[in-house]
């Protein structure tokens, strides 16, 4: 077969006639008379040396062979579409809109001045944030993807994607004044005896007392499941950190909540080789076939403002 035998225009024609079951059909479709359809089928018949459509008065139906061309040019017309829209992503500026949600901590204190400086980049974008406790369902509710401190477990492989855009960790800390009073706990079981601050959803009445945490060394990567007790307790992070500061007992918080305090020496590290390892920064979206070039792009900026992670000592904010 020649290989300029087919062209682009003649692979839109015999899907076109496949997909709309007549040469009328097809010619109201491509927007010209059905006389013309009919001239270019049998020119392109007569080059390819195959009849693709056996037609009479009453019925057209595609040959063996035309099935055959029209598997194959449905999937290089879509590949040329691609192909097009990607070229034109590059040439163009970024337009449309990106619906995101995010808890309420991580997007207010560092995915909101990201978000911002993403859209100063990109000024006919627009952004929404939707700040939640609750991950969303993502694609039922038409949202592009979220920020979320944790891997998603709870969805199978096929419903979600994630990434990891950044490390982070829950660290345990204390005021001063506490550690003045009670004592800095040199062990896991002496921490145990302290006061503890807990962050939870949980209402039941015995685990409202006490919580597992579940803490990796740092040094030899061993784990401990340590149960600790308090008399306060929230579902706010921000309020277990604000009793913290107030002096009322120990709590184990993500680095980037407490970083100005503990740099400024308002808390201070509790049994500092420890930490709770499951607090990683992810993004999660719903699956699509193809992930619209502007939701790649705030991805990789946003793994790119957070890869160094600005909430330590010496980090630096997105830019």
């Amino acid at each position: 077969m020649n290989q300029n035998a087919v062209q682009r225009a003649d692979l839109a024609l015999v899907v076109s006639i496949r997909e709309e079951g007549s040469l009328a059909g097809a010619a109201s479709a491509l927007g010209v008379v059905p006389s013309v359809v009919t001239k270019r089928l049998v020119a392109l018949e007569t080059r390819l040396g195959q009849r693709l459509f056996d037609r009479t008065t009453r019925r057209l139906s595609a040959t063996a062979e035309g099935e055959a061309v029209c598997l194959h040019a449905k999937g290089l017309l879509d590949g040329f579409a691609a192909l097009e829209g990607e070229l034109g992503d590059r040439q163009n500026e970024l337009t449309g809109s990106l619906r995101l949600a995010a808890t309420f901590g991580f997007g207010r204190r560092w995915l909101g001045p990201a978000l911002a400086a993403f859209q100063a980049r990109h000024p006919a974008l627009r952004v929404e944030l939707q700040l939640s406790e609750q991950l969303p369902d993502l694609g039922a509710q038409g949202y592009d993807g979220a920020i979320w401190l944790w891997a998603v477990q709870e969805r199978r492989a096929a419903d979600w994607v994630t990434r990891r855009v950044a490390r982070n960790q829950r660290v345990l800390a204390a005021a001063p004044d506490y550690l003045a009073r009670r004592g800095t706990p040199a062990t896991l079981d002496a921490l145990a005896l302290h006061d503890c601050l807990i962050a939870r959803e949980n209402t039941d009445a015995e685990q409202r007392r006490a919580a597992v945490w579940t803490l990796r060394h740092a040094r030899d990567g061993s784990t401990a499941r340590v149960q600790v007790r308090g008399l306060l307790s929230s579902n706010s992070g921000e309020m277990v950190r604000d009793w913290c500061l107030a002096g009322r007992g120990v709590m184990l918080r993500s680095l980037w909540d407490i970083a100005p305090q503990l740099a400024s020496g308002q808390l201070v590290r509790v049994l500092p080789h420890y930490a709770m390892p499951d607090a990683d920064i992810h993004w999660v979206e719903p699956w699509r076939p193809k992930t619209p070039r502007r939701i790649r792009l705030l991805v990789d900026f946003l793994a790119e403002s957070f890869r160094a992670e600005p909430w330590k000592p010496g980090g630096t904010k997105a830019r």
